[in-house]
């Protein structure tokens, strides 16, 4: 099925299939055929075509503490000019996990994975706070993270 920009919209079958894969993304295609009611090639088809049309990826989600990344923080930024030119400048820098254009008195929000507090000094000082058009920061450290989910999207 296809929406108004010619984006795949899911179905309730597709929506299915994706909580499955929620749930275990190494999820054999056969047991959620059996549970979703098709073959396992139709689910392979249709898991193909969501991932196709990037309304769903399939990756390994890993607990950045455990693999030597123990900080993580939410800068707020507030930009002069070209918002979305800063975005990609900062979308750009490995530790960014993910830039959202705001609407309020900040224009970015931008998630940050390093691996302790001088990394993170260095990421401000020497990369965010010298783009052009960054005008000001505020950083967030994370101190504890109460709930992290990725069970959205198909209710």
């Amino acid at each position: 099925m296809t929406g108004p920009r010619g984006g795949v919209v899911p179905d309730a079958i597709d929506k299915a299939i994706i909580e499955q894969l929620q749930e275990d993304g190494r999820r054999p295609y056969t047991q959620i055929a059996k549970r979703v009611g098709l073959s396992e090639a139709a689910v392979r088809q249709r898991v193909q075509r969501l991932t196709d049309a990037k309304v769903m990826q399939i990756v390994a989600v890993t607990d950045p503490k455990s693999v030597g990344f123990t900080r993580q923080a939410m800068i707020g930024v507030k930009v002069n000019g070209d918002v979305m030119a800063a975005a990609d400048a900062l979308a750009a820098f490995a530790e960014v996990e993910y830039v959202v254009v705001t609407a309020g008195s900040i224009d970015l929000l931008v998630e940050v994975v390093v691996e302790d507090d001088e990394r993170l000094l260095e990421l401000l000082n020497a990369k965010v706070r010298r783009l052009k058009g960054v005008q000001i920061t505020e950083t967030f450290i994370y101190l504890h993270i109460h709930k992290e989910t990725y069970q959205w999207g198909t209710r």
